[in-house]
C-alpha cells in the first residue's frame, strides 16, 4: 500500500467526517444573520491560523514572499474560489432551502465528484480516470441513498445547481495554487478573502444589522465552525488534496452525509435506518475503489501531487463550508 495516497485519503476522510459531524452546529445559528456569521467565522479562522504561519516567516519560502509572488491571475483565481467555492456555495444552498427540503441541494451537491473527476484531467490536459469516475458514481448514488430526495421546485432545483458549481469550483479553482502556497497558507489567505466578501456582502444587502453580539450557544457554535471545521477541516482536506488529487479527494465528500447520518441520532435530528447502512456501504465501496489506497503502485503510477481540494445545515451537512 501506498503510503502517501493513505495518509491523504485519511486527511481528507477525517476532514469530511469533521463536517458530517459538524452539522448539528448549524441548528443553533438559524436566528444569526447569515453574512455576518460568515465573516466572524472566517475572519476567526483566518487569525487563528496566523501562528502557524509565523513559524514559517524568513526566506523566499516565508508567506509574504510566496504571496508576494502570486500573478495577478493568480489572486483572481484565490477570489473567486472564496466568492464561488465558499460564500456563494452558502448562499446558494440557504437559498435552495427555502422552497427545497435539505436533501434537494445535498443530492446535487453529491455530484461534485463525477464533475471534478472528468474536469480535473480535462482540464489538465489528460483523459479522466474511467476507475475514478466509476468510482465517484458509486459515491453519488450512496450519497443519495443515505439522504433520499425531498419536495422543490424549479428555483430549488437552479439554486441546488449553483451549490453544485460552488462544490466544484472549491476543488478546482484551489488546484492551480495549492502547490504554491501549501495547505495552510492557502487555507488561511482564503478565509480572509471570505471574511471580507461576506462583511462586503452584510453591508450591502443588511447594512449595519448584519453584524451582532452573538448569544452564548451561538458564539460557541461559531467558534465550533471556526476552529474545527474550518482551521482543522480545511487544512487536512488541502493536505490530502496536495497527496491524492483533486479528483480523488472530492470522492470523500460522500462521507459527509454518511456522517452526519450516523451523528443525527445522537442529536435527535434523524434516525440511521436500512437506506443509510446501504448507502454508506455504497460510498465505501466509491471511496475505496477510487482513491488507490487499496492498490500497490509502482512509482511511476503514482498519482502526481495536486498543482494546486468542507459544509452543513440543521439535519443536513451542506450548509456552510
Amino acid at each position: 500500500m501506498n503510503r502517501t495516497p493513505l495518509r491523504g485519503a485519511l486527511l481528507a476522510a477525517f476532514a469530511c467526517t469533521l463536517v458530517g459531524a459538524s452539522f448539528t452546529a448549524n441548528s443553533v445559528l438559524g436566528a444569526y444573520p447569515y453574512a455576518g456569521g460568515q465573516a466572524l467565522r472566517y475572519g476567526l479562522a483566518a487569525l487563528l491560523l496566523l501562528p502557524l504561519l509565523r513559524a514559517r516567516e524568513g526566506g523566499p519560502s516565508s508567506p509574504k514572499a510566496l504571496l508576494r509572488a502570486l500573478t495577478g491571475r493568480q489572486w483572481g483565481r484565490l477570489t473567486a474560489l472564496a466568492a464561488i467555492g465558499m460564500v456563494g456555495f452558502n448562499l446558494a444552498v440557504l437559498a435552495a432551502e427555502r422552497s427545497a427540503e435539505p436533501a434537494v441541494p445535498g443530492v446535487f451537491v453529491g455530484c461534485a465528484p463525477i464533475v471534478v473527476g472528468v474536469l480535473v484531467p480535462v482540464l489538465e490536459g489528460r483523459r479522466p480516470s474511467r476507475t475514478v469516475v466509476y468510482a465517484a458514481v458509486l459515491v453519488a448514488v450512496g450519497a443519495f441513498t443515505v439522504q433520499g430526495w425531498g419536495r422543490t421546485d424549479t428555483a430549488g432545483i437552479l439554486f441546488s445547481v449553483g451549490a453544485l458549481a460552488g462544490e466544484v469550483g472549491f476543488a478546482v479553482l484551489a488546484v492551480p495554487v495549492l502547490r504554491p502556497l501549501g495547505p495552510v497558507l492557502l487555507s488561511a489567505t482564503v478565509c480572509a478573502v471570505a471574511a471580507v466578501e461576506s462583511a462586503l456582502l452584510g453591508v450591502l444587502a443588511d447594512g449595519t444589522g448584519f453584524l451582532r453580539a452573538p448569544t452564548w450557544p451561538e458564539a460557541l457554535a461559531l467558534l465550533w465552525q471556526a476552529v474545527v471545521v474550518t482551521v482543522i477541516g480545511f487544512v487536512c482536506w488541502y493536505s490530502g488534496m496536495r497527496r491524492i488529487g483533486a479528483e480523488r479527494a472530492t470522492l470523500f465528500s460522500g462521507l459527509i452525509p454518511v456522517s452526519a447520518a450516523l451523528t443525527a441520532p445522537l442529536a435527535g435530528t434523524g434516525t440511521y435506518g436500512f437506506g443509510q447502512g446501504a448507502g454508506s456501504l455504497l460510498v465505501g465501496a466509491g471511496v475505496a475503489l477510487g482513491s488507490g489506497v487499496l492498490l500497490r503502485r509502482r512509482p511511476e503510477a503514482r498519482p502526481a501531487p495536486v498543482t494546486g481540494t468542507v459544509r452543513e445545515r440543521d439535519s443536513t451537512p451542506f450548509r456552510s463550508r
